[in-house]
Formats: C-alpha cells, sequence, structure tokens
C-alpha cells in the first residue's frame, strides 16, 4: 500500500506541474496577442521563466534536503530531455525557421551556459564566487530579452495604432491564472522531490539516475506541455523560444543557486561530470548548429536528438 500511496503522491506531483504549466502557457499567449510582443521573445522570458520554476524548486530542496545528486542531476538532466526529447519532437513535428536576431544570440548563451559549466565541475565541485561567471551570462539573455521585447512592443504599435486597452477585469483574470500556476508549480514540485527520492529508495535505484531521467522528464513537462499544444496551434515559435530559454535559465542560474545554498561549495558527482554534463553539451550543439549556420531547423535533427537522448538513457541505465 505504500508503494501506491507513492506512486499516486509521486503522479499527483506530475499533474500540478503539467496543469500550473498549462495555465501559464494560455496566459503567456494572452500576453503576447496584447502586447505585441514576439512570440519567440514571450517563450524565452515570460514561459521560460514560469516552467523553469519547477527545476528550481526541485533543486534546491534536494539541496536542502541533502539530495545533492538528485538535485544536480535534475537541472542537467532537464536541459537534456529539453533538448533531446523535447526540442526534438518540436523539430521533427515542425521543422521550423528561426528569426536570425532573436534567435543566434540566445543559442550561443546556451553553449556557452552548458561549456562553461562543464568545466567549472571538473573538479568535482562547483565553487559559487566561479560560478557568477554563469550569473553574467544570465543577467546578458534577460537583457537581450528585454530590448527585443521593447522593439516588438514599438513595432507592434506601428503595425496596430488601433490596439485597444484591456479591461482591468481580464487583466486580473489573467494575474490570477498566473498566481494558481504559480502555486500548482510549487507544490507540484514538492511532491516530486519527496517522492521521487522515495521512489528511488524502494526501487533501489540510484538518485542521481531517478534524477536525470524521471525528475528531469518531470519537471520538463511544462516544457513538453508548450511543445505538444505548440504543435497543435503551428506555434513553433513560441515552443523553440520556451525551450532555449528554460535552458539558459537551468545552466546559468540553478545550479549557481544551489551552490550558494550549499554553503558555496556544491558537490558534482562523478556521473554528472563524465556523462551527464558532456551529453548535454553535444546536445546543445546538435541543436543550435544548423539553425546558426542556415537559419532553420531540420527534421533529421529532430531524428538525430531524439536517437542521443535515447542513448544517453541506455547508458544511464546499463
Amino acid at each position: 500500500m505504500n508503494v501506491w500511496i507513492t506512486v499516486l503522491l509521486f503522479l499527483v506531483g506530475l499533474l500540478l506541474i503539467v496543469k500550473g504549466g498549462d495555465w501559464f502557457l494560455d496566459g503567456a499567449v494572452w500576453i503576447a496577442e496584447t502586447t505585441g510582443v514576439p512570440r519567440f521573445i514571450i517563450g524565452a522570458t515570460i514561459v521560460s521563466l514560469a516552467t523553469t520554476l519547477p527545476e528550481l524548486t526541485v533543486s534546491v530542496t534536494g539541496v536542502l534536503q541533502g539530495e545533492v545528486d538528485l538535485a544536480v542531476g535534475n537541472a542537467v538532466g532537464s536541459v537534456t530531455a529539453n533538448l533531446g526529447l523535447i526540442l526534438g519532437i518540436s523539430v521533427l513535428c515542425i521543422p521550423s525557421v528561426v528569426s536570425k536576431k532573436q534567435f543566434h544570440l540566445k543559442a550561443i548563451l546556451m553553449v556557452c551556459g552548458a561549456a562553461l559549466l562543464l568545466v567549472l565541475c571538473r573538479g568535482g565541485v562547483l565553487p559559487f564566487l566561479p560560478s557568477l561567471v554563469l550569473f553574467a551570462i544570465f543577467a546578458v539573455y534577460l537583457g537581450n530579452n528585454i530590448v527585443d521585447a521593447k522593439a516588438g512592443m514599438a513595432e507592434s504599435r506601428e503595425e496596430h495604432p488601433e490596439r485597444r486597452t484591456v479591461s482591468q477585469r481580464k487583466m486580473c483574470m489573467k494575474l490570477a491564472m498566473f498566481a494558481l500556476g504559480i502555486t500548482a508549480i510549487v507544490i507540484g514540485s514538492r511532491l516530486l522531490i519527496d517522492y521521487g527520492s522515495e521512489l528511488a529508495l524502494l526501487l533501489g535505484v540510484p538518485s542521481a539516475i531517478i534524477g536525470v531521467t524521471m525528475v528531469a522528464i518531470g519537471t520538463s513537462l511544462p516544457e513538453l506541455v508548450t511543445t505538444l499544444t505548440a504543435i497543435a496551434k503551428k506555434e513553433a515559435s513560441m515552443s523553440v523560444g520556451n525551450i532555449i530559454g528554460a535552458n539558459v535559465i537551468d545552466l546559468t542560474m540553478i545550479l549557481p543557486v544551489c551552490s550558494a545554498v550549499s554553503g558555496g561549495r556544491l558537490t558534482i558527482g562523478a556521473q554528472t561530470t563524465t556523462l551527464d554534463l558532456p551529453a548535454c553539451l553535444t546536445l546543445c550543439c546538435v541543436a543550435v548548429l544548423p539553425p546558426l549556420f542556415k537559419g532553420k531547423f531540420y527534421r533529421w535533427q529532430g531524428v538525430l536528438m531524439l536517437a542521443l537522448y535515447a542513448g544517453y538513457v541506455v547508458l544511464l541505465v546499463t
């Protein structure tokens, strides 16, 4: 009975995360339509910040509870799952063209974040002070998004000068949706970390593997929901922006925060330095190099990313 209760509560946590992410997505689409900010930028800012909240909550909570392997594995594993699984599905279904102005710098920052994290963690420890360089990348990312958002809003005002003011009631409803989504994500993340650890113990699976597979994919479900919804509505820009943005935040903010919470020296396991981070960097390169040089994604990229992710999971469980 205890096992079934654990599984049930774990699934409840996943459900809350999915529903919370869904509410955020609805609000994000409304914001894009109301403000005129490009969908890629909305995906790379509001949606990615919202959908990254589970990874941040799970990882920080894991460090505070002594589950360091689970915390680190979740942050890195979420990036790998976002690229190999979720972006792979998106690119396979919708091999979209990208806007160089909006995509290039963000993609480069993602690759730089993964490469720098790999270098900083080589000694088995992520010190807080050197990890501040990752925060600098995060700051550049946010600054670039603000500039792009302002440009998009100005362009929208020129093209649609008749755009009407939003009613206060509707704005309150959308803000309430954001608040409810945040609450669902935080509660779901807490259930995920608690019962993900318990499942690892019951099944005899190491916490590090649970972190980079079940929990990482679980906390990436908001991104998956966004992607599947984007595929259905043919909104590829929102999906790609969300995934790139979420990955930059995962790589440049979550582990430095965990390092600060752990006292300035976050212990990094051997699996993370020898397998998880190299796999993450490889998928980053496969994901961004073709659109950087050719300006679009290709279906073969989606196939390759899914195959690489499948191989990575096989290596974890063997």
